[in-house]
């Protein structure tokens, strides 16, 4: 019970890596709040907990618009009494060449993984201050650290990278963690490779020889989110299998 008495708020919480930490948390004690513009998903994962035990709510909300995020934060408060942790994990990926790449799909692309980002820390933090502190984790990627990936995507989670850090030393004396998470190759449905290779052949890119699975991603989030990672902030996790170690 890693995470018991700890209300937690994930974004991105209906697939892949973020229902995968809704569970995880759950399991580990907390009381966990998913946002998603994936709703039937996202219903879905909250009876799963509930009917095993855990406390979980869905709240549909697109982490680009202010609007969803306050009332995704009311509701988290006015269901559990209080707001500890926040996972920036929603994200989305475009595959153009910079050539390829229009206004329209840089700014789609900016504004769910940075300016989601940005939108769902500031406006935790009033919340977390009440709570005498908390842990923010911002999930960017090693897109966000090495030239893997397409321009819009690197540019977004460099972003993400860099505002945790300035965001880490602004509120450090509040006791407010901020920490990014940087995964490589994870078998999901929003993979990176998903549509261009197979599973088997981006592994044989990878030292370790195989995908990450999204767990694998969670058990990292579940760290930083709990009080063992308590001299930690603006810190970076990457769980890559071995690819920016090459």
């Amino acid at each position: 019970m890693r995470l018991e008495g700890k209300v937690a708020l994930i974004s991105g919480g209906a697939r892949g890596m973020g229902a995968a930490e809704a569970r995880l948390f759950a399991k580990e004690g907390a009381k966990v709040v998913m946002g998603d513009v994936l709703e039937a998903e996202g219903k879905q994962v909250e009876a799963e907990i509930n009917e095993t035990g855990g406390e979980a709510l869905f709240i549909s909300m697109n982490v680009a618009k202010e609007d969803d995020w306050q009332r995704a934060i009311d509701a988290t408060v006015a269901r559990f009494g209080k707001l500890n942790v926040l996972v920036n994990n929603a994200g989305i990926v475009d595959r153009s060449s910079l050539e390829e790449t229009s206004e329209e799909i840089w700014d789609r692309v900016m504004d769910v993984n940075a300016k989601g980002v940005f939108l769902g820390t500031k406006m935790v933090i009033p919340e977390m201050r009440k709570a005498g502190g908390g842990s923010i984790i911002n999930i960017s990627s090693i897109s966000g650290m090495v030239s893997v990936g397409y321009p819009a995507y690197n540019a977004s989670k460099g972003a993400v990278r860099v505002f945790t850090k300035n965001v880490a030393v602004e509120y450090a004396k509040e006791n407010i963690r901020v920490n990014s998470i940087h995964p490589g190759a994870i078998w999901t449905p929003m993979s990176l490779y998903n549509s261009t290779r197979t599973r088997e052949e981006r592994a044989r890119t990878i030292p370790m020889g195989r995908v990450g699975e999204p767990e694998e991603v969670a058990y990292g989030v579940l760290f930083l989110a709990s009080d063992e990672s308590s001299y930690m902030t603006g810190s970076e996790l990457v769980i890559d299998g071995g690819v920016t170690a090459e």
